[in-house]
Parts: structure tokens; C-alpha cells; sequence
């Protein structure tokens, strides 16, 4: 007999959503079939091997209270909030059928009168009276013994922040990351106000369970669940960590440069998994000296603003007579690496 599992977060947590996800991935029985359907509160999700700085404008996210989170599998960089729903569908690598899937989310559309139909291998457009949009993205993960699709649907998510936070901010920065490409996007309600993230969600668990044809009850997760599965708990606490979410950055380098009162500044910092590799800066300061310990001190820091100010209180133990200048630096250069 086919075994189906439907799960509903009751949070907008994206850790929780997405720790969530994973523990589904690892640790449940593959020859179940799930759905997972969930969305996040204001936060940019970038894929496994993707750089923050280079997909997004992280000062603007701070300034907003945006979130960031990687998750486990590939693709691009998008915005969540609570007018986009997500849904995710797990079976066995034996039983697993993108096409099925994607079947299963058009036919919910369509008892709302649109019509949707898979595009390439990671979309799902609608046609308009303007040409095809993008509505849905996925992006996939397997291992030997089970896969999942998870994927985006617009519905009524303000499209206007995707040029807030998806826009990174103009930096010099070569990174060898993957890149996202973006895609002519609309939300569902411009075709049929009566969708919402309740009603569709309702639509696509009827159309699971006829697909399989089976039923089950829907559970409900929160946060108490969270604390109630020791294996979600870790993921959930590794999701939500800076070393997950800027650590595993790719390697890159960041050029930038400025002219201060006392001396002009040219910096090249490498940079990989979040941490400085390696710093080359050139000066015409009076102070060589600043230069030669900063250039040094920066080394293993985090590439971040905690970082930059770890290195620049090392260099005031050593020079403190010069801590206006460094005070300076420190707030340049905190900015730039933001």
C-alpha cells in the first residue's frame, strides 16, 4: 500500500522551515511519499554554493531585519515572505518524478482556472497577455536512496523587494559562487484573486492524496514540535549559525579602495568559507607600519564588520597613537565588507 505523509509548518521561521526540510531528508522513510508545505517572513534564501555578498545587498537585509539562510540544495538566490508559499515533495531516488510533481501543482492551479505548465528544468510559468511568467522556481537534492523538489509559488509577494535585497550593493567582487538568474515573475492573484496560501495549500494536498490515492492527516508543526525531536533541533541550531550561512561561502576576492585625509587605501582581500585568506594592502600613509600589522591581523578574521573590528583593536594594542586613523579604517572598511 503507497504511504503518503503531508506536513504544514505553523511557523515563518526559515531555519525552522528549513531544518525542517532536512530532517524530513535524512531522517524519514523514503518509500513514504511527503509534502511539506511552509513559507518564511522576510528572508532571502540563497543556494548551497552561492555567496551573500555578491546575490544580495546584506547592509540593506540589517537595516530591514531581513534574514538570511542557505539551504541544502542548489540553485538561485530568492525573497520570501508570507505572499510566496513553498512546498516541498520527498520520495525514494526509485519512485522520484520531478514531472509527477510538477503535475501535481499545475492541476492545483488549475481549479483555480490558471493554467501552468513546467518550463527548462527548475521553473513553472503561466501564460499572460504580455508572454510566459515565472510563478515557481525549484532547485532538487538526492542522495543513493531518496530525493527532494522543493520549490517557490508566487501568490502575493511583494515583488518590489526583490530589487531591494536581491540587488547586491556595487562591489568590487570576483567570486567563483554560482550566480542566479532572473526571471520575468508575477504573483498568482494578479490571475485569480481568490488564490491564497490557504486555499492553494488546501488544493495541493487534495491533489497528493488523488495522485497517490491515499489519505492521511495533515500534522501541524511549530516550534514546541521543534524542541520535541532532538535530530530537527541540531539542523535547526546549524541552519541558523553564521558559519552556515556566510562559512560556507566559495572563495572570493574583494578589491576596494578610498582616499582619507591622512593617505589613500587599496586593499585585495581573499576571502573563503567566510573567513580572510589572505589581505594585500597598498598605502601612501605615513604610517607603514598600520599597513604591515592590519594587512596581517586580518588574516583568519571573519570577513565581516566582528571581524574587521577584532583586527583593528589588535593593531590599537600596537599603535595606539594613531587610533583616530584606525577608527577611520575600521569604519570604511566595516562598510565595505558588510
Amino acid at each position: 500500500m503507497t504511504k503518503i505523509r503531508i506536513l504544514l509548518s505553523d511557523t515563518f521561521d526559515p531555519w525552522f522551515n528549513l531544518a525542517t526540510e532536512d530532517w524530513i531528508f535524512r531522517d524519514m522513510d523514503p518509500e513514504t511519499h511527503v509534502l511539506f508545505l511552509w513559507r518564511n517572513q522576510n528572508t532571502v534564501v540563497i543556494g548551497r554554493f552561492q555567496n551573500p555578498w555578491t546575490e544580495c545587498n546584506t547592509e540593506k537585509m540589517e537595516e530591514d531585519g531581513i534574514k538570511l539562510a542557505r539551504r541544502q540544495s542548489g540553485g538561485g538566490a530568492v525573497f520570501h515572505d508570507l505572499g510566496n508559499t513553498n512546498f516541498t515533495f520527498l520520495n525514494s531516488k526509485e519512485n522520484y518524478d520531478k514531472s509527477v510533481n510538477n503535475k501535481i501543482i499545475s492541476n492545483a492551479l488549475s481549479r483555480f482556472g490558471v493554467e501552468a505548465f513546467a518550463s527548462g528544468r527548475n521553473d513553472i510559468l503561466i501564460k499572460s497577455d504580455d508572454g510566459d511568467k515565472k510563478i515557481s522556481g525549484s532547485a532538487f537534492k538526492e542522495t543513493k536512496d531518496r530525493s527532494f523538489h522543493h520549490g517557490t509559488l508566487l501568490i502575493d509577494a511583494d515583488l518590489s523587494k526583490l530589487g531591494n535585497y536581491l540587488n547586491p550593493s556595487k562591489k568590487k567582487l570576483e567570486s567563483k559562487g554560482i550566480k542566479s538568474v532572473r526571471a520575468r515573475v508575477t504573483n498568482l492573484k494578479e490571475c485569480n484573486p481568490e488564490i491564497t496560501h490557504e486555499s492553494l495549500c488546501s488544493a495541493i494536498i487534495e491533489e497528493f492524496k488523488s495522485h497517490y490515492g491515499t489519505d492521511c492527516e495533515v500534522e501541524l508543526l511549530d516550534q514546541e514540535f521543534l524542541k520535541s525531536v532532538a535530530h530537527l533541533n541540531d539542523y535547526y541550531e546549524k541552519l541558523k549559525d553564521w558559519n552556515w550561512r556566510f562559512g560556507e561561502t566559495p572563495k572570493f576576492n574583494h578589491f576596494m579602495e578610498e582616499r582619507f585625509t591622512w593617505g589613500g587605501i587599496e586593499a585585495h582581500i581573499d576571502s573563503h568559507k567566510g573567513l580572510i585568506e589572505k589581505c594585500t594592502i597598498y598605502s601612501d600613509s605615513l604610517h607603514p607600519e598600520m599597513i604591515d600589522y592590519l594587512s596581517k591581523g586580518l588574516v583568519g578574521k571573519q570577513y565581516s564588520p566582528i571581524g574587521v573590528k577584532e583586527a583593528i583593536e589588535s593593531v590599537k594594542l600596537e599603535l595606539p597613537m594613531i587610533s583616530d586613523e584606525l577608527d577611520e579604517l575600521a569604519k570604511w572598511l566595516s562598510k565595505e565588507i558588510h
